[in-house]
Protein backbone atom coordinates (compact mmCIF):
# COMPACT_ATOMS: atom_id res chain seq x y z
CA UNK A 1 0.00 0.00 0.00
CA UNK A 2 1.62 3.45 -0.79
CA UNK A 3 2.25 5.80 2.06
CA UNK A 4 4.26 8.93 2.74
CA UNK A 5 6.31 9.85 5.52
CA UNK A 6 4.53 12.56 8.14
CA UNK A 7 7.62 12.52 10.00
CA UNK A 8 11.09 12.93 10.37
CA UNK A 9 11.69 9.49 11.07
CA UNK A 10 11.22 6.09 8.78
CA UNK A 11 8.46 4.62 11.13
CA UNK A 12 6.08 7.61 11.20
CA UNK A 13 3.97 6.55 8.31
CA UNK A 14 0.54 7.94 6.52
CA UNK A 15 -1.19 6.13 3.87
CA UNK A 16 -1.34 7.83 0.40
CA UNK A 17 -5.12 8.60 -0.81
CA UNK A 18 -5.54 10.19 -3.80
CA UNK A 19 -7.50 12.49 -4.62
CA UNK A 20 -10.10 11.09 -8.10
CA UNK A 21 -10.96 13.49 -10.79
CA UNK A 22 -14.36 14.00 -9.88
CA UNK A 23 -12.94 14.58 -6.05
CA UNK A 24 -13.26 11.57 -3.83
CA UNK A 25 -10.69 10.07 -2.03
CA UNK A 26 -9.37 6.71 -3.28
CA UNK A 27 -7.11 4.50 -1.15
CA UNK A 28 -4.64 2.39 -3.61
CA UNK A 29 -4.03 -0.70 -2.98
CA UNK A 30 -1.49 -3.36 -5.22
CA UNK A 31 -1.49 -6.84 -4.96
CA UNK A 32 2.08 -7.34 -5.06
CA UNK A 33 5.18 -5.47 -4.53
CA UNK A 34 6.20 -5.63 -8.38
CA UNK A 35 3.24 -3.87 -9.62
CA UNK A 36 3.37 -0.90 -6.93
CA UNK A 37 6.70 -0.56 -8.31
CA UNK A 38 5.84 -0.47 -12.08
CA UNK A 39 2.49 1.62 -11.58
CA UNK A 40 3.93 4.09 -8.73
CA UNK A 41 7.60 4.44 -9.65
CA UNK A 42 10.57 3.30 -7.72
CA UNK A 43 10.39 6.33 -4.89
CA UNK A 44 6.82 5.38 -3.63
CA UNK A 45 7.49 4.71 0.09
CA UNK A 46 4.84 1.53 1.05
CA UNK A 47 4.07 -0.67 3.59
CA UNK A 48 2.33 -4.03 3.71
CA UNK A 49 -0.86 -4.69 5.06
CA UNK A 50 -3.04 -7.63 4.90
CA UNK A 51 -6.12 -7.04 3.01
CA UNK A 52 -8.14 -8.76 6.55
CA UNK A 53 -7.39 -5.00 8.17
CA UNK A 54 -8.97 -2.57 5.11
CA UNK A 55 -12.03 -2.52 7.67
CA UNK A 56 -10.79 -1.50 10.75
CA UNK A 57 -8.12 1.17 8.70
CA UNK A 58 -11.22 2.73 7.10
CA UNK A 59 -11.99 3.50 10.43
CA UNK A 60 -9.07 6.06 11.19
CA UNK A 61 -8.36 7.41 7.30
CA UNK A 62 -11.80 8.10 5.22
CA UNK A 63 -11.43 7.02 2.06
CA UNK A 64 -14.65 6.84 -0.55
CA UNK A 65 -13.33 3.86 -2.59
CA UNK A 66 -10.80 1.75 -2.95
CA UNK A 67 -8.68 1.29 -6.62
CA UNK A 68 -6.79 -1.65 -7.02
CA UNK A 69 -3.46 -1.68 -9.51
CA UNK A 70 -3.93 1.57 -10.98
CA UNK A 71 -0.69 2.79 -12.70
CA UNK A 72 -0.19 6.68 -11.61
CA UNK A 73 0.76 8.83 -14.30
CA UNK A 74 4.15 9.85 -14.07
CA UNK A 75 4.20 13.48 -13.46
CA UNK A 76 2.24 12.61 -10.42
CA UNK A 77 4.15 9.81 -8.84
CA UNK A 78 6.71 10.79 -6.02
CA UNK A 79 9.94 11.65 -6.80
CA UNK A 80 13.59 10.99 -4.88
CA UNK A 81 12.91 11.69 -1.32
CA UNK A 82 9.32 10.76 -1.39
CA UNK A 83 8.33 13.68 -2.13
CA UNK A 84 5.30 14.25 -4.83
CA UNK A 85 6.20 15.86 -7.72
CA UNK A 86 4.82 17.79 -10.80
CA UNK A 87 7.05 17.46 -14.09
CA UNK A 88 6.63 20.28 -16.72
CA UNK A 89 5.47 18.64 -19.75
CA UNK A 90 8.15 17.81 -22.33
CA UNK A 91 5.94 18.27 -25.35
CA UNK A 92 7.16 21.14 -28.10
CA UNK A 93 4.12 22.76 -30.01
CA UNK A 94 3.43 21.47 -33.31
Amino acid sequence: MPCEQSGSGDEDLRIDLRRTGDGRSALLVYSALDRLVSCCGEYQPWVVMPTAKLDAMAEHARFDMILLDLEIPEQLRRGEGGARWHRASTRTPT
